[in-house]
């Protein structure tokens, strides 16, 4: 088989350079995004939800697609994504984890159940041969219906952002001050209210200073939980909402670069065009989301690793495909695009919800992530060698 080098390479390094321009305005449009939401009063749980845990840039790549008549490369992308968010990004968080079992909260099992639940629905509709601009409607309505319910539980409470960690670190602090409280009350030493002051010595004055002017504490509940919150930024409004515009504008500019890109190495390969967007192009966009686990797994937040692997999933399964099967229309090519998907694949992405759900409500091993990571290479062969289109 004569192959055209130069046209692979050339979409290769437009391949590359997508990639970074994609993850710059990723980290852009959601750092900045995350702090406009925050200083318009929107709570910090819903904003982890919905920005740091959802794959925006994954629709961004959808509707790049959809623009130029590619939109197999996006229902790939979708798929694939995932499933790469479960057994190529949840697995190295769960074999980086400091602890060697690994036990998930009641969030955890929540998000995992819904997780569940929408690759389920999906599943009975791939199926069942729904997947169309019916079909696209019903995921966009789960996605409306998800938002509620997400936004409806941290309202309440019943859902939070605090980390695992977090509550472990806040009673021990209160245990440690108020160890040191007794003790300085034995020694006849006042304290302010929750104001810690240091032990009388021969220079101390004879006349306690107030707690205004009283030098920087230290081992305090109230100093420890400020430090550990982040600070806030320095720069005005207008300076995130331009940064959150320019992240936008690289995240549709890469998106199209990617999905044309893409499409090029599949007609240079001979391959289908969702096949590309289900291995290469999900491995690809997913970085951010493995890397993030990554950073978790080291921390021990079992709570936010699932959190970010479940939300980013019902964004995807709902959002994304609601608007690339709704792009189609009614017809024929609607349905065709639905049968783009194998048997294979779609009971690969409902194997891997239902094997976070076991994870999650029975307790996780670290040697389970090389497990998982063993299932997703095993899959991206099937795909290549088996089922090559």
């Amino acid at each position: 088989m004569d192959w055209d080098w130069e046209s692979i390479v050339f979409n290769s390094c437009c391949l590359v350079a997508g990639l970074f321009v994609f993850q710059n305005g990723a980290d852009l449009f959601i750092d900045h995004g995350e702090i406009i939401t925050l200083r318009w009063g929107v709570s910090e749980t819903l904003v982890a939800l919905l920005i740091a845990g959802s794959e925006w840039e994954e629709l961004a790549v959808v509707v790049a697609s959809i623009l130029q008549n590619r939109s197999s490369i996006g229902l790939g992308n979708v798929i694939g994504s995932s499933i790469s968010n479960i057994l190529g990004a949840f697995s190295i968080g769960l074999l980086l984890f400091p602890e060697q079992v690994v036990i998930f909260d009641r969030s955890s099992k929540i998000y995992a159940g819904a997780l569940f639940l929408v690759t389920s629905v999906f599943t009975l509709l791939a199926y069942t041969d729904r997947l169309d601009f019916t079909g696209g409607i019903f995921f966009l309505v789960s996605f409306a219906i998800y938002l509620f319910s997400m936004g409806s539980a941290v309202y309440e409470g019943f859902l939070t952002a605090q980390s695992d960690s977090e509550d472990e670190d806040i009673e021990e602090a209160e245990e440690a001050d108020a160890a040191e409280n007794t003790q300085r009350q034995g020694l006849g030493i006042s304290i302010f209210s929750s104001t810690l002051q240091v032990p009388p010595t021969e220079l101390s004055p004879l006349l306690a200073p107030s707690p205004a002017s009283s030098p920087k504490r230290s081992s305090t509940l109230m100093i420890d939980i400020r430090e550990n919150r982040p600070r806030p930024s320095p720069y005005r409004l207008f300076y995130h909402l331009y940064m959150f515009v320019v992240g936008l504008i690289a995240l549709a500019l890469s998106g199209y670069v990617l999905a044309h890109s893409a499409a090029s190495l599949a007609l240079d390969f001979c391959l289908n065009g969702t096949l590309v967007g289900m291995t290469i192009l999900a491995f690809a966009t997913t970085l951010p989301q493995k890397l993030h686990s990554t950073l978790e797994g080291v921390k021990g937040h079992s709570g936010m690793l699932v959190a970010t692997t479940a939300g980013s999933n019902i964004f995807l399964l709902t959002l994304c495909l609601g608007v690339l099967f709704i792009s189609q229309g009614e017809g024929e090519f609607s349905t065709e695009l639905g049968k783009e998907l194998l048997g294979f694949e779609v009971w690969c992405a409902w194997s891997c919800s239902l094997l976070l759900v076991i994870i999650v409500f029975m307790g996780g091993r670290w040697w389970m992530g090389p497990l998982l990571l063993a299932c997703y290479v095993a899959f991206i062969a099937t795909e290549f060698l088996v089922f090559k289109r």
